[in-house]
């Protein structure tokens, strides 16, 4: 079992089970649940010819590692792998300025979750992290993410620096988020091709990823608070970027 993915929680088994119904293998569900939003889920196993089994709380704690499972768990063939490769693959195809997300060295899964949830709100074209020292898709991180990291291409990358060198010679404008920063985001152009560069938690940006950016911009802060949730940071972020391309 531990060469498959285990995913749990409602939103991210129903998101598997509309986006990617073929790598699901089973479905595992509580013993006696029977409310509106599992049936949902278990109608959408019998469209696909997924086996669904019953268990207790006791196995399915275990299986997720005593996580919030919901009472529902699938264990499913893992995803497609993306690389950097697929990035730039990714970008030849767009006939749009991309939008993407930069995270430098996120290492709590809750985090990286409630990023690719608001990257696909956002609309963002591709998540971007280090392949080392950071947190990967592991099933907290795709439970947080609601569903998200089934459909957000998630590219780990070995040199970060590198990469964003690399979408910079492509025309992407790379924009990392610090607080030194004396320009705001909201004074920042992320109206093209932009790449937003999140640091990591309590750190921040790298020095090496600092100085790679073409831009350092801020989140103005008014109160006593000298910094946000990087997950917090990121929706504002992002979410000001889809306000100027909406205009």
């Amino acid at each position: 079992m531990s060469k498959n993915d285990i995913l749990y929680g409602l939103h991210a088994v129903q998101a598997i089970l509309k986006s990617a119904p073929q790598r699901v293998l089973t479905l595992m569900v509580l013993q006696g649940r029977t409310d509106q939003k599992l049936q949902k889920i278990l109608q959408l196993a019998r469209q696909n010819g997924i086996s669904v089994q019953e268990a207790s709380r006791k196995k399915m704690d275990a299986l997720a590692a005593d996580a919030n499972h919901q009472g529902v768990i699938a264990q499913a063939r893992p995803g497609k792998t993306h690389d950097e490769a697929y990035l730039y693959e990714l970008l030849d195809s767009l006939d749009y300025a991309p939008l993407l997300l930069v995270l430098d060295g996120v290492t709590d899964p809750h985090n990286l979750g409630a990023c690719l949830r608001s990257a696909d709100a956002a609309g963002v074209d591709a998540v971007i992290a280090p392949k080392d020292n950071a947190a990967g898709l592991n099933p907290t991180a795709r439970k947080v993410a609601c569903g998200a990291a089934e459909v957000v291409p998630f590219i780990p990358v070995t040199n970060l620096a590198r990469t964003l060198e690399k979408l910079k010679a492509r025309g992407v404008w790379v924009k990392g988020a610090a607080g030194e920063a004396t320009a705001t985001v909201f004074a920042s152009d992320l109206t093209g091709a932009v790449a937003l560069v999140m640091g990591a938690e309590g750190e921040g940006l790298r020095r090496l990823t600092r100085e790679t950016c073409d831009e350092l911009i801020k989140i103005p802060m008014v109160g006593t608070v000298s910094s946000l949730n990087v997950s917090v940071a990121t929706g504002i972020c992002l979410f000001e970027a889809v306000r100027q391309r909406s205009v």
